[in-house]
């Protein structure tokens, strides 16, 4: 039972954001703001976003189900560009939606920078910072 409970709390967020992402892609999208740059911006920002936060869960789950660091990081990335090609592949089924290649391309970079972040910035970040990511289990 013990393992269960385990698992639920690695992984269900991970399968809950994994929904959210799906859930906006269902979404028809307008523009953020009529001037193009500052709406490519917006978009682009959301996707660095959601995937950064997708590959964090994801080593979430893989350090605390036995994985190395090294291992989880790599892991963590490919699963969350795989998401991101199955989102864009999702996409073209949805009116309103097209898949654009380098969306995939930013949200691998959100899940990369997200990892780097975590690794390389958070140790020199105020304590308050580095305990809430011991709470949460990222380190």
């Amino acid at each position: 039972m013990e393992k269960i409970k385990k698992r639920f709390k690695y992984w269900l967020p991970v399968v809950v954001w994994m929904s959210v992402i799906y859930m906006f892609s269902t979404m028809q999208t307008g523009t953020a703001s009529a001037i193009v740059w500052s709406d490519f911006v917006v978009k682009k920002t959301a996707h660095l976003t959601e995937y950064g936060v997708l590959s964090l869960l994801i080593y979430r789950g893989l350090i605390n189900s036995g994985f190395k660091k090294e291992e989880a990081a790599g892991m963590a990335v490919i699963a969350s560009m795989l998401y991101g090609v199955s989102d864009e592949w999702h996409q073209s089924f949805t009116p309103g939606r097209m898949p654009k290649a380098y969306d995939v391309i930013f949200d691998t970079i959100g899940a990369t920078l997200a990892i780097y972040l975590l690794w390389n910035t958070l140790p020199k970040m105020p304590k308050r910072l580095r305990n809430w990511a011991k709470a949460w289990e990222l380190v």
